[in-house]
């Protein structure tokens, strides 16, 4: 198996409408899908291309009775989950769910950080999917940016599981510093304070788009909203941050010179 420790390997939308999430998607971000048969109950795969990326799944009735809204969850991987969970709470996170092993696919689990965020980690039986391994093009994710209360205390929570390395850092004004990071390779994504106004720490996943303007259109067009942008980042891309109608937040990405940029 391919070096999995801290890569972005896969993405779920757990919604409460799937089949009227496939349709917004498509439209916003260009994704297909493919039915997964390989499990109990049917799975439905966003593809990028012929490419799995992700899936989409109905939020389960004991999420929803906990108070979880819709989300998109990354799945972050790493070669031995059993010693991965137990460094998490080590470190302070919480184990919601698994591990659950699904036979062909691999051994999940979801945790919460120790300053709220949630996400996956994953052993996969086989050879990995691409995941941000791959150079970013449209229907990929390019970006996973956490908010978070202390992204410090983050990084070291992070770091210290998966490997990631600091790259660059921005100056966000008032102290507040935007810390990149990746593997080795590209950055993978950021980190930063959460504002006031956001109530949790959360994870932003960004799909690349050929037009940030076009996804905007698309998304409200389907009944989403747009929280923040179009804006330009450093070196001249196009970002907007949205929700989609059943309550997920997402983010769309569009390099620079594309007809988004």
């Amino acid at each position: 198996m391919s070096d999995i420790r801290g890569r972005f390997m896969w993405y779920e939308l757990m919604t409460s409408d799937p089949a009227a999430a496939t349709d917004f998607y498509r439209d916003v971000v260009g994704w297909g899908t493919r039915e997964w048969e390989g499990g109990e109950n049917p799975y439905t795969m966003w593809t990028a291309g012929d490419a799995p990326v992700g899936g989409v799944m109905e939020l389960p009735p004991e999420a929803v009775a906990g108070g979880a809204p819709p989300h998109w969850i990354a799945y972050i991987g790493t070669p031995d989950l059993d010693a991965t969970l137990e460094r998490a709470k080590e470190l302070g996170a919480s184990v919601l769910w698994g591990p659950l092993e699904v036979p062909e696919v691999g051994r999940m689990a979801g945790i919460m950080d120790p300053q709220g965020a949630v996400f996956a980690a994953y052993t996969p039986a086989g050879e990995p999917p691409e995941g941000s391994d791959a150079p970013p093009a449209p229907g990929r994710f390019s970006w996973h940016e956490l908010a978070t209360s202390d992204w410090e205390a983050a990084w070291t929570f992070y770091s210290e599981l998966f490997g990631w390395r600091k790259t660059d850092a921005m100056d966000m004004g008032e102290g507040n510093m935007y810390q990149m990071y990746g593997r080795g390779g590209p950055p993978l994504g950021g980190m930063f304070n959460r504002p006031p106004e956001m109530p949790v720490s959360a994870w932003m996943l960004y799909a690349m788009v050929p037009s940030v303007e076009a996804a905007i259109e698309a998304a409200k067009a389907r009944g989403g909203q747009v929280l923040n942008g179009p804006m330009e980042v450093p070196g001249g891309d196009l970002i907007a941050q949205c929700v989609d109608p059943q309550g997920a937040a997402f983010a769309v990405h569009a390099t620079a010179g594309s007809n988004g940029g």
